[in-house]
């Protein structure tokens, strides 16, 4: 196995760290459990601090660590990479209709956060019903919530 973290480029890590904190119910310290080589790594990192304000973990252990690594420069251009957030579990056998509802609740919260909307696609094809919101975080990095 290959242990690994998302690393992305910030100018306020900070600021970062607590919005996706919120976004993704991740937690600034490390879990205990399960007890993987990684979470004790970073949980000896800590020394007596309390959480890291620059790094985030899944509290479940099962999503992967993420870095907002301090850069000078800001954002130009279009992300090669970007976070796909599914608050509907990726549930296709609700209604499109409950599927929105519950993507718009999303959009709302990190729009309380920070985050800015770039568009809202919606597709009623009856065999393959999509919505998605295009956004972007308090830095301008992309994602989506679908």
């Amino acid at each position: 196995m290959v242990f690994w973290q998302l690393t992305i480029d910030a100018n306020d890590p900070t600021l970062l760290a607590r919005f996706w904190t919120t976004a993704l119910g991740y937690q600034s310290a490390p879990p205990t459990e399960p007890a993987t080589t990684w979470f004790a790594h970073y949980r000896a990192r800590l020394g007596g601090e309390a959480a890291f304000d620059d790094r985030l973990f899944d509290p479940t252990g099962a999503g992967p660590a993420i870095w907002f690594q301090q850069v000078p420069e800001t954002k130009a251009g279009k992300n090669r990479l970007h976070l796909d957030l599914y608050p509907t579990g990726r549930d296709n056998a609700l209604p499109l209709e409950r599927r929105v509802a519950i993507v718009e609740s999303k959009v709302a919260e990190v729009v309380g956060l920070g985050a800015t909307v770039e568009r809202r696609t919606r597709h009623d094809d009856p065999d393959d019903p999509v919505y998605y919101v295009v956004m972007h975080d308090p830095e301008g990095n992309e994602f989506c919530i679908s």
